[in-house]
């Protein structure tokens, strides 16, 4: 596993000056997205088959109805979609926020892409199948469990103890006890079943601000 020197991570000065849990986010992720390059390298070995998930490939978007999302990661949602998303996706992303009803598809998938695949939660960044594409309203945890990727549950840990100063868990045995006993996952929610119509509200409201100080 690399160390904090050698891991490579997004990064966005200002606003994690500003954002103190936004560091304890893309600090996780970084050790994720670290976790799930090794683990694609093991599974590869492994099971002789190249890993089928690629650029414009969003079949799991459409399809998985049951994708979960932790506080912090809603945190990061919010303040990325509201603050850094652009046109002409805004607009779009907007658009299907407000459209979006429970149960539906991911309302973050525009044109087939992730709009905010920087901030994409744990869930997304580890679901990856190998040997060939899904075919269409295929769920490969289901019908073919055997090509999807096993993540490396010490990746797996350790970003989630390093999100737990947010949820005020700050002591290591306290945090090791926590991680134990699976707490963190009691806090998830499905993302399907948020209300996104809330986030563009907030879009709206940000937009009304940035344009009123431009004035």
């Amino acid at each position: 596993m690399k160390n904090e020197k050698e891991l490579m991570r997004l990064c966005f000065p200002g606003d994690e000056a500003r954002l103190p849990w936004l560091s304890l986010l893309l600090h996780a992720y970084a050790v994720i997205d670290n976790g799930v390059a090794e683990a694609v390298k093991v599974e590869e070995k492994k099971k002789k088959a190249r890993l089928a998930c690629a650029k414009g490939c969003s079949a799991c978007c459409s399809t998985h109805k049951d994708i979960p999302v932790y506080p912090l990661e809603l945190v990061g949602l919010y303040w990325f979609v509201v603050e850094k998303t652009l046109p002409p996706v805004r607009e779009a992303l907007k658009g299907q926020l407000l459209k979006h009803e429970k149960g539906a598809p991911c309302p973050f998938l525009i044109n087939n892409a992730c709009s905010v695949h920087l901030l994409r939660p744990v869930a997304c960044r580890q679901f990856n199948v190998f040997s060939k594409p899904c075919a269409e309203n295929e769920d490969p945890f289901y019908t073919r469990r055997k090509d999807v990727l096993i993540p490396i549950e010490n990746y797996t840990n350790q970003a989630f103890s390093i999100m737990l100063p947010f949820y005020g868990i700050t002591d290591e045995i306290a945090k090791a006890r926590a991680i134990k006993n699976r707490l963190i996952h009691t806090q998830a929610r499905i993302l399907q079943e948020c209300n996104w119509k809330e986030l563009a509200i907030r879009m709206d409201n940000f937009d009304f601000t940035r344009n009123q100080h431009l004035r």
